[in-house]
């Protein structure tokens, strides 16, 4: 398997794979499933491949490959993006990047970051994560706040400061979510 981050083109691949195949119960695109991958590598459980492919179609149907090249190439590159994020996340945490999407408006380029973060919370609900200790619950809502509908109202009523603040928040507590479950499936009792 090839092994290090995704090139462009494997991206773009990606993400005209998802769509593609895509229905109202699959992940969307690379973002939301780079989110999806972060979670489930981040969570108080190891997730078994099958289930995180399930995972991304959203549920027990898969798509009707092409051929069986088109299936493997997306398996291959789903798992080596997964063995990326994990690498960063246990090895080089300052390295770890969440793929936000972007989007061009009245030429400049702003940062999505609601389908990462819906992915992530994709992958907590997957999980059934138990509850957090109560100094890491904020970590969670930070991300919560972009990837769940009930925070719709609470996002629409951030200042520009607040909503951009609110951005900065989610890798940071991405990280701390991961140091928070590794410790505890490395040593430390699950609550």
């Amino acid at each position: 398997m090839t092994q290090g981050p995704l090139t462009e083109d494997e991206i773009i691949w990606l993400d005209d794979i998802l769509l593609k195949y895509g229905t109202a119960h699959s992940v969307i695109d690379v973002a939301e499933l780079d989110g999806l991958l972060t979670a489930l590598l981040s969570g108080p459980e190891i997730t078994e491949p099958t289930t995180v492919l399930r995972a991304v179609w959203g549920g027990d149907v898969e798509p009707e490959w092409e051929s069986k090249e088109e299936l493997t190439r997306f398996g291959v590159l789903v798992f080596q993006h997964m063995n990326d994020i994990a690498e960063r996340l246990a090895e080089y945490p300052g390295q770890f990047e969440p793929l936000f999407g972007t989007s061009e408006v009245d030429n400049r380029e702003i940062t999505i970051v609601e389908e990462w973060c819906y992915g992530y919370m994709r992958g907590v609900a997957l999980e059934s994560w138990p509850a957090l200790p109560a100094e890491l619950q904020p970590e969670l809502d930070a991300i919560a706040l972009h990837g769940l509908e009930e925070s719709e109202a609470e996002f629409e009523n951030l200042t520009p400061e607040a909503f951009l603040a609110s951005i900065e928040a989610i890798k940071p507590a991405a990280l701390a979510l991961y140091g928070y479950w590794h410790s505890q499936r490395n040593g430390g009792a699950l609550h």
